[in-house]
């Protein structure tokens, strides 16, 4: 039976290559967006080009209110397109970035970081593991920047750090239904988050691939074939880790 793997922020960034990555390998994907719902449909057209199923949702991971009626809507598509009650793995990949230093942080970029990064995540995977099937997967995504430090990033690392700790609980408390869980971390990566921080400033570009052991920052890609292979029957004895995906970052 084809899997099927819900995954948030795919309408674009690493969320988009994981999402095709998925598809490439022969699963069936839900794609969950904040915004533009024109790019979800994009990402939907490009998986079905690959011979596989997409469907596209909205889903704003900080509004935590609104999970059961998404939980309703997802049911509801299963049934729909799949004839299924439920799906086989859930991509924890939304979030965004505030970057100042910590004497410059102020209290709204700091409680929105940590409202969706760690309780949007906890209270969505509680609302979505009635419809997780046993045996599923879990990857939530958090950041090589939880492993060193880079000034201006202090809140968005804890944050992360707090989802990597979720992980180690989450895997613990759902091993008895033969799920998953797993965080995956990637080092810096040339995408639009930040605003192409790491895509379009040359010299952060180059900083960090000076201090990278093979020479460059990431590609979308690079991640996207790791959840990818992540999700696959080869990481199934695989839970509780973090996996750095950073070409060598700072080692």
């Amino acid at each position: 039976m084809t899997k099927i793997t819900l995954v948030t922020g795919a309408n674009r960034g690493l969320g988009r290559n994981i999402a095709l990555s998925i598809a490439a390998a022969g699963g069936d994907v839900i794609l969950a967006y904040r915004a533009n719902e024109a790019q979800a449909q994009q990402v939907a057209e490009e998986i079905r080009a690959l011979g596989r199923k997409a469907v596209a949702l909205p889903l704003d991971i900080g509004d935590i209110a609104s999970f059961p009626s998404f939980a309703t809507t997802l049911r509801d598509s299963l049934a729909e397109h799949w004839g299924r009650d439920s799906f086989d793995s859930l991509v924890n990949n939304a979030g965004h970035g505030e970057f100042a230093l910590i004497e410059e942080t102020t209290e709204a970029q700091f409680d929105g970081l940590f409202q969706v990064h760690v309780k949007g995540i906890f209270f969505l995977v509680q609302a979505l593991l009635p419809l997780l099937g046993d045996g599923g997967r879990i990857v939530n995504v958090s950041s090589g920047l939880t492993r060193v430090s880079y000034p201006g990033f202090a809140a968005y690392s804890a944050a992360k750090a707090a989802v990597e700790m979720l992980t180690v609980y989450m895997a613990r408390e759902f091993g008895g239904r033969g799920i998953t869980v797993n965080t995956v971390a990637p080092g810096a990566i040339e995408t639009d988050f930040g605003g192409g921080l790491v895509r379009d400033n040359a010299e952060v570009n180059a900083q960090f691939a000076q201090m990278t052991a093979l020479g460059r920052v990431g590609l979308p890609e690079d991640i996207g074939l790791m959840v990818a292979s992540l999700l696959g029957d080869g990481n199934r004895w695989v839970t509780g880790q973090r996996i750095e995906v950073s070409g060598g970052q700072s080692i």
